[in-house]
């Protein structure tokens, strides 16, 4: 019997991505199997790898975009166009992420997210009717102001002085002036691929969870949560938009409350929304087996990661799943109940993080066809 095999992982960070891993394994199956039924999804959570991830699927092109960059210098972003050309993903982080500023320079004070409003305007100039948007990865804590800005709304202080750029600038909002937005924001369906569920401000929320990995001492985290309950405030007063407790308003510095509260852009578990967009639940339908696999399997991969949702959608079908990953840690035992049948680590020696992610796709093929092979064994 010809064995029908779904390949569908997640990018192993800093050594491989999606698309690498699921060649690395579609070799591995190969080696083994030469008459397999591949069917290669290589996937995202909503971070890193969105844009490759939803073009490679749907035979689309990608763009170079010059846009501002979290600290106010240029920047080349890129975003991607969907096949069929009416859908465009954009990535946050390719304008307005954390790896864009050098450690000395990380200040959330500061940093902008108007690159990704100018992404966003791109996707606008293009046609696009829908936007995928990943926010993951950011570097900033500005409530996405700098993203409404790029889109022609305005934010004022009490002195009827526009603000300038950054989280910090949030304390001085007195009064924010929608007239001025882009009209075709009417026209698109807007989606937003989130991997968290913190709230905008309070000890879970935006500034006081992620601020400190952006570079906020913890006074300045305490003053930028003060910033964005001001910001929530003049949202409810000015726009009658109250979105600050709902989960993933926190997302991305706040930038997950603009979308929402602005944009009226739909939040939606990341890993979720690229397997609907990719659709996995007709692909998986009458697989043999199911791979999937990340950098680092342990219990927080039941919170919206790729191995968990790809784990979760199989089961309804009855598929098993098997995780290949660069490393299994304590904790990964307990996601067997959400429908992991088993996991392997590609290590089979002892070797540094650095050995290990050089040799990231050998190890990836070879660990694969072993599992292959205890898999025909079985059958």
């Amino acid at each position: 019997m010809r064995r029908r095999i779904v390949v569908a992982p997640d990018s192993f960070k800093g050594s491989l991505s999606s698309g690498e891993v699921a060649q690395a394994m579609a070799r591995g199956v190969g080696s083994v199997l030469p008459q397999a039924d591949l069917v290669l999804l290589p996937l995202s959570d909503g971070g890193d790898g969105l844009v490759a991830s939803l073009i490679e699927a749907s035979g689309g092109e990608r763009l170079q975009v010059d846009v501002t960059g979290p600290l106010g210098h240029p920047v080349q972003a890129t975003m991607g166009l969907m096949g069929g050309a009416q859908t465009a993903v954009i990535e946050m982080a390719q304008a307005s992420g954390l790896t864009l500023i050098p450690e000395s320079e990380r200040n959330p004070l500061v940093t902008t997210t108007f690159g990704t409003g100018e992404l966003i305007r791109k996707a606008l100039d293009l046609g696009c009717k829908h936007l995928i948007i990943g926010i993951g990865g950011s570097g900033t804590n500005d409530g996405g102001m700098g993203m409404a800005q790029a889109l022609g709304f305005r934010f004022y202080d009490a002195e009827g002085a526009s603000l300038g750029s950054g989280g910090g600038e949030l304390a001085r909002l007195d009064r924010i002036d929608a007239t001025g937005m882009d009209p075709r924001l009417h026209q698109v369906k807007i989606e937003v691929a989130c991997d968290v569920n913190n709230p905008l401000t309070g000890p879970e929320g935006a500034s006081q969870i992620y601020g400190p990995q952006k570079g906020a001492t913890p006074e300045t985290a305490a003053f930028l949560d003060h910033a964005l309950r001001n910001y929530d405030r003049v949202l409810q007063r000015d726009l009658n938009q109250s979105v600050a407790d709902v989960p993933g308003a926190g997302a991305a510095g706040g930038l997950g409350a603009a979308l929402m509260a602005l944009l009226k852009g739909n939040l939606i578990p990341g890993i979720e929304l690229v397997l609907d967009v990719l659709g996995f639940d007709e692909k998986v339908q009458g697989a043999h087996l199911v791979l999937t696999g990340e950098g680092r399997f342990d219990a927080q991969s039941a919170y919206g990661k790729v191995p968990m949702g790809v784990a979760r959608r199989a089961r309804k079908q009855r598929v098993p799943v098997v995780v290949i990953a660069g490393s299994v840690l304590p904790g990964a035992k307990a996601l067997h109940a959400e429908g992991v049948s088993a996991y392997f680590s590609i290590l089979n020696e002892p070797l540094t993080l650095q050995q290990a992610m050089i040799l990231g796709a050998p190890l990836v093929e070879e660990q694969t066809a072993q599992v292959i092979r205890l898999f025909e064994a079985g059958r």
